[in-house]
């Protein structure tokens, strides 16, 4: 009976995460768009269900909800379905769309070539875990774990990527000190070069068109010696101002989009100033400073970690209360507290996962996807999901108590933990070094020539 109920749970809320999947596929990633294919949003929604069906599944081990056979039933019955819209059917839609989409291809050979690229697909998946120490003894083909294995190495790249430039950029595009101070009269002068740099584009193209008009507009006088001597002279000095002026043009066009990206550049500073100063902005200046922090703080753990191959034996949680006991000499039941401050912290990490990574989505479907390639794109989405959740149980796992940890160990039994998180410091390392690089030349003012001068030679 027991059972029941708990399948009953879990039912209800697999139904309420598919409504929301259908409410933020209509909503937000199809709003501009017209849905032609009703089967592509069932696959987003089912697999944005049974996504957050994994991170609920969490929330339980430590609220303990549910009975353990339930729990771990459910983990099982979970993880096979997620695995197979991941590796199965989305790859399968993905193909057939594809193949689809080339016109020339018949109908007649759309369904063999989906079938044929889907077992490339079925074979550089499989092959992918070859170079990566995944499990500790052998499973076999059809197997839990040799596909969660083979999930998490692309999943856990995708999450140390974007952690690593999150946590770079974050600071970046929040904190005041990164804020160049512009002032009105920096884009008015700077507007005003690029009208006038545009007034002088329009004088030379115009000159260009007068030149044309009077070749033109010449008499024909080839029919003397003379005549033919004249023309060519003047047919070759005409050549030549056109040429002139064509790489002076050239040259200005470049000035001027130089200058509009300069100009688009100061409004946004000048936005970003007014927004610095509201109560939002100063909360977001803050928080900065502690992603600073925090960024500074993980890269050089990522640093030790790789250095000397360590990997935490123990949570977070589990480990600031022990300093806290030992250190502070403050006696608090530790397993009492582990587990509400562990139900805070995760909680935390699995809505700031899915909000996260549902407004990355939405940016990344906006600015790549068009009327004839947005279906593709939303299963291609649909499948970094289904990834992306599936590897972050496996990271969620150190940041819980070992004692909540026992079913995943089970279910995922033979699994190298330590491995995901290694290749997670890896990344992570990478990405944010990568990222400070990038965003201290992006930041780096550019060397601007004075180009007054300029504009009174070239005219």
């Amino acid at each position: 009976m027991a059972f029941l109920e708990d399948t009953a749970i879990i039912l209800v809320s697999q139904i309420l995460f598919f409504c929301g999947g259908i409410v933020f596929f209509v909503k937000q990633l199809f709003k501009n768009y017209e849905i032609k294919h009703i089967s592509i949003q069932m696959i987003f929604s089912i697999t944005f269900a049974l996504s957050l069906t994994l991170f609920e599944l969490i929330i339980f081990e430590i609220a303990g909800v549910l009975e353990t056979t339930s729990r771990f039933f459910h983990w099982r019955l979970s993880l096979i379905a997620i695995l197979v819209m991941v590796v199965a059917v989305i790859p399968y839609y993905i193909a057939h769309s594809l193949i689809n989409n080339i016109r020339i291809v018949s109908n007649r050979y759309s369904t063999p070539l989906t079938i044929v690229l889907w077992l490339g697909y079925l074979y550089i998946f499989w092959r992918i875990g070859d170079p990566f120490p995944l499990l500790s003894t052998y499973k076999g083909i059809f197997t839990i774990e040799q596909g969660v294995s083979r999930i998490g190495v692309v999943g856990v790249t995708v999450m140390a990527i974007l952690s690593g430039f999150g946590a770079v950029n974050f600071p970046f595009t929040n904190m005041t000190y990164f804020i160049h101070p512009v002032t009105p009269n920096d884009v008015y002068s700077t507007e005003r070069k690029l009208m006038q740099t545009i007034d002088m584009i329009l004088a030379k193209k115009k000159r260009i068109a007068v030149e044309r008009r009077n070749r033109q507009k010449q008499p024909n006088t080839t029919s003397s010696f003379w005549g033919l001597i004249k023309s060519v002279t003047n047919s070759s000095t005409n050549s030549e101002n056109i040429g002139q002026l064509r790489l002076e043009i050239s040259g200005l066009e470049e000035l001027a989009r130089q200058l509009f990206l300069e100009v688009h550049e100061m409004k946004n500073m000048q936005e970003r100033q007014r927004w610095s100063q509201t109560l939002q902005g100063k909360y977001f200046n803050v928080l900065g400073h502690f992603f600073s922090l925090y960024c500074l703080w993980k890269i050089f753990i990522c640093t030790i970690n790789i250095v000397f191959d360590r990997v935490g034996k123990k949570d977070v949680v589990t480990r600031g209360i022990e300093i806290v006991t030992n250190w502070c000499g403050i006696h608090i039941d530790i397993a009492f507290w582990s587990q509400y401050i562990s139900f805070i912290l995760v909680g935390c990490i699995v809505v700031t996962s899915i909000r996260g990574l549902l407004i990355t989505l939405t940016k990344f479907f906006y600015k790549i996807s068009s009327s004839k390639s947005s279906n593709i794109i939303v299963l291609i989405l649909a499948q970094l999901m289904g990834m992306y959740f599936c590897s972050s149980v496996l990271l969620i796992r150190m940041n819980m108590p070992a004692e909540y940890r026992v079913i995943i160990t089970e279910v995922l039994s033979g699994l190298q933990f330590n491995f995901f998180h290694r290749w997670f410091d890896v990344i992570f390392l990478l990405s944010a070094l990568s990222s400070i690089f990038l965003l201290f030349i992006i930041r780096k003012p550019p060397v601007m020539v004075d180009n007054d001068t300029s504009y009174e030679s070239s005219n």
